[in-house]
């Protein structure tokens, strides 16, 4: 397969680019990491402005979606300039919620596309963290065939990211959703989940790659630039090679999911997560996932000491590396899932 975006697609990407650019994402970050989301519930407005969120959510509801292409061209500029909040969640409620249908659908999805509602989820399978709980309008969980609002964010957990908390949200809450559909609306927010933290880490990728370039060109050592060395230009190849490969397995993961969608006789947010869309989205998961962390090992090892430093806007992407590896489906359970697809 020869796939490559439209000149539609990589406008849409440049212009998220050029906004995030002029938000200062890295004031925004440590806004929310204090817990002042004021800053970041703008940006998020912004972004709805543009048609993020509207991506995952039907046309029925206020939608324009789902069209996991464009998702994932908005994913990775999310997360090369790491906006907060709970984007895989918020984007994986469109699918759960459009799978589900009745008043919750109607309740919700119009709010998730206009960007005036943020919402968070536990997913059985997937662990008992709600990410960003307490920045969230809604917090759904989903246990069985039972689809459930959460009375509360609940308890607050610890979490590598300081900008990306996670919650065990409150048991209880009765249902607003039952049934056999729910369990195929929650395989397919898991599988949205997981392709759009996969997107996430491949930006967080970049943004490493790109900021330790620009690094080791002006960083000297013996009266030459550190980037000058040989090792350290292997060292870099190596991060470009894993993320390249990462990003055809991403988009790949995409057509796999709007094909899956636009099957005869699904409708939108119907997908029960075929096990080859599944397989697909679990290799891309896995190897943008791992690209990004290596990417940050890189960037660490190469920035020496000022990498620790909570002054650079560095650690940021450092500290959010490895969480987005491990989130929404870890490295070993990725494999499992791509050999058993």
């Amino acid at each position: 397969m020869r796939f490559l975006l439209t000149d539609e697609q990589r406008e849409f990407g440049r212009s998220l680019d050029a906004l995030l650019t002029a938000a200062d994402t890295p004031a925004v970050l440590r806004a929310w990491a204090a817990g002042d989301h004021g800053p970041g519930r703008a940006l998020w407005g912004r972004l709805a402005d543009a048609g993020v969120f509207a991506l995952a959510v039907p046309e029925a509801y206020g939608g324009v979606g789902p069209l996991p292409v464009e998702a994932a061209v908005a994913c990775v500029e999310l997360g090369r300039h790491a906006v907060p909040g709970p984007v895989a969640e918020t984007l994986a409620a469109g699918a759960l919620l459009a799978g589900a249908g009745g008043p919750v659908a109607e309740e919700w999805l119009p709010g998730i596309a206009s960007g005036t509602a943020v919402v968070s989820l536990a997913l059985e399978g997937y662990g008992p963290y709600a990410p960003d709980a307490d920045a969230a309008d809604a917090v759904f969980t989903v246990t069985g065939d039972e689809l459930r609002l959460a009375p509360g964010p609940g308890e607050l957990s610890a979490s590598a990211d300081p900008a990306r908390r996670l919650f065990r949200p409150e048991p209880g809450g009765a249902p607003v959703a039952k049934g056999p559909a729910i369990r195929a609306a929650a395989r397919a927010a898991g599988d949205t989940a997981a392709f759009a933290t996969a997107a996430l880490a491949l930006g967080c990728g970049e943004e490493l790659l790109r900021a330790t370039v620009a690094y080791v060109k002006q960083r000297t050592q013996f009266g030459v630039p550190v980037g000058s060395f040989q090792a350290v230009k292997h060292r870099l190849a190596d991060t470009l090679i894993g993320l390249e490969f990462a990003r055809p397995l991403l988009y790949g993961a995409a057509v796999e999911l709007a094909s899956e969608v636009s099957r005869p006789g699904a409708g939108a947010g119907s997908a029960e997560g075929s096990p080859g869309a599944g397989a697909a989205v679990a290799a891309a998961k896995v190897t943008a996932g791992e690209a990004g962390y290596a990417a940050a090992r890189t960037a660490l090892q190469l920035h020496g000491a000022v990498g620790y430093t909570e002054e650079l806007d560095l650690a940021w992407w450092l500290r959010r590396a490895r969480p987005l590896r491990d989130a929404w489906g870890t490295p070993s359970a990725c494999r499992a899932r791509v050999l058993a697809g």
